[in-house]
């Protein structure tokens, strides 16, 4: 049975439609070029930068009095607060005097007695001597006389003298600061038994406080040269504390020890920093910073366009067909955040401060200034 003339024609013209399609699409596109990775880049700039040396120092007291009794005893009390500003001549310790009162009181007593013993001795040499010039007694017991006043003199100076010996021990029970500073932690306990041997704790005084430090041989050099003239150490240390912070305070060179340490090469040195505030204390830690020369025309790049891989500093340098150079580089002294490069940059290389964990060697980019 032949089928409706709709059913016949329907097969056909898709099949035209798929073919005209077919051929009107012809080839397909090859597929789109990759776009160069946008970087951004800045010029190496050149400036005269300070050159800063830096060394891990020690903080001290500008004077450090160890607290010793003069005297053995029993300590019956504490009298100063610890970790607190003190006086001079302030009572810190007191000791049990009793046996030292007693000791002063026998010494008063034979200052008495050898008081009374010259008396007597030079009433007997007023008395002797006339009678010696009229021949009423012998000139031995005139010597004999004047040489019991001169024993007696010599007695009593003795008497006297540890009369004072007992009276500055009985003082002694009071142990008191021989200096103006902060006191530290008491090193003994109310009933302990006392003596020279061991302190009892120490005073320091702070404001100022002295920071020791060793350079080497060639930065005392420098050092040395840079502030030999008039004025040109005052005010030229910075300190940097524990904390990353910078004390607000600048210091001044102190002090140079007598010689180079044979064993390390090094020499000490200590600054001076104000402390009004009591911040800086014996025994803590800081960065002393100094600017010992200036280096002229340093090619400088942000600190941030650096890497560094197995110890060796590198840089994204783009050249002038827009490719990328990965150049290891030595660098410098810091300048805030900028680094001096001395070896591997010439003055206005391009260098990538963003997008360097993307680039290799080779590398096309689209470079784009970066950002001040």
């Amino acid at each position: 049975m032949p089928r409706p003339l709709h059913q016949t024609l329907f097969p056909a013209a898709a099949t035209a439609l798929f073919l005209a399609a077919a051929l009107s699409c012809g080839p397909a596109k090859q597929a789109a070029a990759p776009q160069p990775l946008q970087v951004e880049v800045t010029g190496a700039v050149q400036q005269d930068v300070p050159i800063i040396h830096e060394w891990i120092g020690t903080i001290d007291g500008f004077v450090n009095a160890e607290i010793r009794p003069q005297v053995e005893g029993y300590l019956l009390k504490q009298v100063y607060r610890e970790g607190f500003p003190v006086k001079r001549g302030q009572v810190m310790f007191l000791i049990d005097p009793r046996q030292f009162q007693a000791a002063a009181g026998e010494a008063k007593a034979a200052v008495a007695r050898n008081q009374a013993a010259l008396d007597k001795a030079l009433l007997d040499v007023s008395r002797y001597t006339p009678l010696a010039q009229q021949k009423a007694i012998s000139q031995q017991e005139l010597d004999n006389a004047l040489a019991a006043r001169d024993q007696a003199q010599a007695s009593l100076d003795a008497a006297r003298a540890a009369y004072e010996k007992a009276q500055l021990n009985l003082e002694w029970t009071r142990v008191v600061s021989p200096i103006d500073g902060i006191a530290g932690m008491a090193k003994v306990q109310v009933g302990d038994l006392v003596n020279g041997q061991k302190a009892m704790t120490t005073v320091s005084t702070v404001d100022p406080v002295k920071v020791y430090f060793n350079a080497n041989e060639a930065e005392y050099m420098a050092w040395a040269k840079a502030w030999s003239g008039p004025g040109g150490a005052k005010g030229s240390l910075e300190l940097v504390l524990s904390d990353g912070s910078t004390y607000p305070q600048r210091g001044d060179p102190f002090m140079t020890d007598r010689n180079v340490d044979i064993k390390t090469g090094t020499i000490m040195l200590a600054g001076l920093f104000p402390n009004p505030g009591h911040l800086l204390r014996p025994g803590q830690y800081a960065k002393v910073r100094a600017t010992v020369s200036m280096e002229k025309a340093a090619i400088m790049v942000p600190l941030r366009a650096v890497w560094e891989i197995q110890g060796i500093s590198q840089v994204a340098v783009v050249g002038p067909d827009n490719r990328v150079e990965v150049r290891p580089v030595i660098l410098g002294t810091h300048v805030g955040a900028l680094v001096a490069v001395e070896k591997g940059l010439q003055p206005r290389d391009r260098v990538v401060v963003e997008g360097v964990q993307k680039v290799s060697t080779g590398l096309l980019v689209k470079p784009v200034p970066a950002a001040s």
